[in-house]
């Protein structure tokens, strides 16, 4: 993931210096040239090392860090908030024209960098805040390139326009989209424009041209988080040459080390809108600067975990979940309801996502390794699938003649489905302890209940 080596190059500094009580000038130029190193090492470009280092420094030459009961806490305050102001210093949205007026928002980047997917998914978000957009394709080069655009607008169910191959311009192309968002009472056109697989003349000349033909309200640059500092140089170029309003970073999920999160601001001036986390819909994050570095320090991000939550349970019928949750309360929690928080955990981006997203844990990778296994979820489906209707709402009902005719519907092992009914019993007994999942006296808190030091975890 992400920031996941700077985050732990990070905390080891911040936990040699804990380990230090009292501060001298030497800790902190100790600790800062660590800093130092570990950005550089994440592919941040150097002169943002350099004014980040040099903000910081400065600040903590104050009496408040050597001095203060608490040195090292402000130490770590004191580089949050320069990484709060590197980032941002607040999140920003997409501006929409004042009433009924059709927002006109163009998307643009190279090839590769998985523009088409996201304009689907911007489209995607926009329809859950009340919006009715309309996905142009104006990428009239790239082989299947509409087709591709066509089953993102599906999977998003939002409508989608094109007027097919290259015998029309692309510039009249975005004209008759708009035409079309103003017919059918759609008020925001997304511009989906082709990428290509450097920069060109001609790439850059047909946006030029898109911009003269049409009213473009915002500009949204994609960039591949993958690419490391070349995704900043490329922004940069973007910007110079057509104007850029705003950064989109996609795979921000994969191995990369996250420079260009920390450099595209300080370089472009152009603030990052949304960062893609991974395929799904609710993968697409809009960027919070405090709460990347919230993450980037290892303190979690319960806000964005919030989110997610409220999306997945907005989907849900709200009198499903009331008469859920009054079951748990009494207890009653079967197969059928462990099935239905495997389906809103997977909403929310799987319990790896989930748990990057939770602050403090204590749970080591060691003790990860192996035991978030998306796959196991499936698996899990399907041995709760193979059971009878009666039995999904009666464990108790389980016997070892269950269990094998059980494994051989779901092409599972005995051992695999005995494994499953164990952790089962382990949820059970978890959410019998619900009333602590908010802090109280019984379940010690929400990870309370998660036997994730016992090697597996049960849901």
């Amino acid at each position: 993931m992400a920031f996941e080596s700077l985050s732990d190059k990070l905390s080891n500094i911040f936990k040699n210096l804990r380990g230090k009580g009292r501060l001298s000038a030497e800790d902190i130029d100790a600790a800062l040239k660590e800093v130092r190193m570990a950005l550089l090492e994440a592919d941040v470009s150097f002169k943002v090392v350099k004014q980040f280092v040099g903000s910081v420094r400065e600040r903590c030459e104050g009496s408040e860090v050597l001095n203060g009961l608490n040195p090292a806490q402000t130490v770590i305050k004191i580089v949050n908030d320069e990484l709060v102001a590197l980032m941002g210093p607040e999140g920003e949205e997409i501006r929409f024209q004042p009433g009924k007026a059709i927002t006109v928002i163009m998307m643009v980047g190279l090839q590769g960098s998985g523009k088409t997917t996201t304009a689907a998914k911007i489209a995607g978000k926009l329809k859950t805040k009340g919006k009715t957009p309309l996905l142009a394709a104006l990428d009239i080069y790239r082989p299947a390139a509409i087709e591709q655009l066509r089953v993102n607008a599906d999977l998003q169910k939002v409508d989608m326009f094109t007027m097919g191959d290259s015998a029309h311009r692309v510039p009249d192309i975005a004209k008759a989209a708009i035409e079309h968002a103003a017919k059918n009472k759609e008020d925001v056109v997304i511009l989906d424009t082709a990428g290509r697989l450097q920069i060109d003349d001609d790439m850059m000349r047909e946006l030029e041209e898109i911009k003269q033909a049409v009213t473009v309200h915002q500009t949204l640059l994609v960039v591949d988080a993958m690419t490391g500092q070349e995704a900043v140089n490329v922004a940069k170029t973007f910007d110079e040459r057509i104007g850029v309003d705003g950064v989109v970073l996609s795979k921000m999920d994969g191995d990369t080390r996250g420079g260009a999160a920390l450099s595209v601001k300080a370089v472009t001036g152009k603030p990052i809108l949304y960062v893609g986390m991974g395929e799904k819909l609710s993968d697409l994050e809009q960027f919070y600067p405090d709460r990347m570095a919230s993450r980037i320090l290892g303190m979690g991000d319960v806000l964005t975990l919030i989110d997610k939550a409220q999306a997945a349970f907005a989907e849900e019928d709200a009198q499903k979940n009331k008469e859920r949750a009054a079951r748990v309360k009494k207890g009653k929690f079967d197969y059928n309801d462990y099935l239905e928080s495997l389906k809103q955990m997977r909403k929310m981006g799987g319990f790896a996502s989930l748990l990057s997203l939770m602050p403090n844990l204590g749970i080591s990778k060691d003790d990860l390794e192996g035991a978030v296994d998306e796959k196991v979820f499936a698996k899990t489906e399907a041995i709760i699938l193979s059971m009878t209707p009666e039995e999904r709402e009666n464990p108790k009902l389980m016997s070892p003649q269950r269990k094998y005719r059980i494994a051989k519907g779901s092409g599972n092992d005995i051992a695999d489905v005995n494994r499953f009914i164990k952790q089962f019993t382990e949820a059970q007994k978890f959410m019998k302890r619900a009333p602590g999942l908010m802090g109280g006296r019984r379940g010690g808190g929400f990870m309370g209940g998660l036997p994730g030091r016992r090697g597996r975890f049960p849901f």
